[in-house]
């Protein structure tokens, strides 16, 4: 943990650094996939079957890839994990992005179990996306309280049961620029502390979502803008991505607590060569609970961003928790071989949350790590992704399909 005072001028800089350089974007970039390999196509040549023939003209509509593991879940120990990908175009595949749908679930030796579906639809020619999240999850997991500054053996193990629906449509209204709304329900329930002597209000004292008989609900409506650039989610191309997210949370719509939030998402993405992985990425967001009766987990906190939970590679997730978040992340990309299977990645990210008597940034923490990139389906782009993260008094293993970011 290091701790350096945070001004907001300093706040600020670091938000937009990413911004500075050209905003020009090239989203044809991608490379003729006839020229690389992946691991589909080794499964293939290992039990000695030759691709089919087709038609040149002829494209596959739906790209599937599918991966079964045993893994290490951060903050959860080893879990039992099934991701499946599907990567398609519904329009013309020159002008419409690449929709994405991915199922996950999975279930850990220490208790844990999730059952997640995002979808990502672009329709023809990107005139709408349709964004969406659902979740089924019990998730026992330590928080720390709230603050920037916490022990890490002070912390309470808190079991609970979380439901998530969140929709998003958007229409285009020029070319990579979408505004929209959406609808987004966060479900807590059955919170308890069992087995440990101190309550969650006690805890963090904080008394909105942490009573000990209390379920937690929150219902709100959002408006949307978003900028995105990058034509593939699964492995981003060089590009630019900005996504702002304003949501209340009104108690007509069933909300516990009336509360608001922000959140201000930037990504961009610079590539060395146009034929071979070789690029250098960076994401930084800022979120925000506006008001101050925001139910406990529904808080800013690491690792629990709102649309991908990704953030924080070599943080416990649930480590820092406040009324505000900002992260930032840089990491460079590489392949390894020129057909592409192999690359290898580097990075490193800082996080701050405020404090609960001030409000005020004041402590930094900083992780980093590198990891190995396995080509999965060369056609989507999607990758095997196997991280090492560090910080202080903390490290994981981090296995996903696609991109972190």
């Amino acid at each position: 943990m290091i701790n350096l005072p945070i001004n907001k001028k300093g706040l600020l800089l670091l938000l937009i650094a990413p911004l500075f350089a050209s905003s020009q974007t090239n989203n044809a970039l991608q490379a003729d996939s006839a020229n690389k390999k992946d691991v589909i196509e080794l499964i293939k040549i290992l039990f000695h079957k030759g691709p089919k023939a087709t038609d040149s003209n002829k494209l596959r509509k739906v790209y599937y890839s599918f991966l079964p593991v045993s893994s290490q879940i951060p903050g959860a120990g080893i879990a039992l994990v099934t991701s499946t990908t599907a990567g398609f175009h519904i329009g013309n595949r020159k002008s419409t992005s690449l929709s994405t749908i991915t199922f996950s679930p999975y279930i850990t030796f220490t208790g844990r179990l999730g059952y997640t579906f995002r979808s990502n639809i672009w329709l023809k020619n990107d005139g709408w996306e349709i964004m969406g999240d659902t979740r089924f999850l019990y998730y026992p997991q330590y928080t720390w309280g709230l603050g920037g500054n916490t022990n890490e053996q002070d912390k309470l193990a808190v079991n609970y049961k979380y439901v998530r629906f969140y929709q998003t449509l958007l229409k285009r209204i020029k070319p990579y620029l979408l505004a929209g709304i959406g609808y987004h329900a966060d479900a807590h329930f059955d919170i308890d502390t069992f087995n440990d002597s101190s309550g969650l209000a006690k805890f963090t004292g904080y008394q909105y979502g942490t009573s000990s008989t209390e379920n937690s609900f929150s219902s709100g409506l959002s408006a949307n803008l978003l900028y995105d650039a990058r034509r593939n989610a699964f492995n981003p191309f060089p590009g630019f991505y900005a996504n702002i997210v304003y949501r209340i949370n009104p108690n007509f719509l069933g909300s516990n607590n009336n509360w608001q939030s922000l959140y201000i998402d930037f990504r961009r993405y610079f590539s060395f060569n146009k034929s071979n992985q070789n690029m250098i990425a960076f994401w930084t967001f800022y979120w925000t609970a506006m008001k101050s009766h925001t139910p406990y987990l529904d808080l800013p906190s690491i690792g629990w961003d709102p649309y991908q939970q990704r953030s924080g590679r070599g943080f416990e997730q649930n480590r820092y928790r406040g009324n505000r978040l900002f992260y930032f992340e840089t990491e460079y990309r590489r392949d390894i071989t020129s057909d592409g299977l192999w690359g290898f990645v580097l990075f490193s990210n800082i996080n701050t949350v405020s404090e609960q008597l001030t409000n005020q940034f004041a402590y930094l923490h900083i992780a980093c790590g590198g990891g190995l990139r396995i080509k999965l389906n060369k056609h989507t782009g999607t990758n095997i992704s196997l991280d090492y993260g560090i910080s202080k008094n903390y490290s994981a293993v981090y296995l996903n399909l696609g991109e972190t970011f």
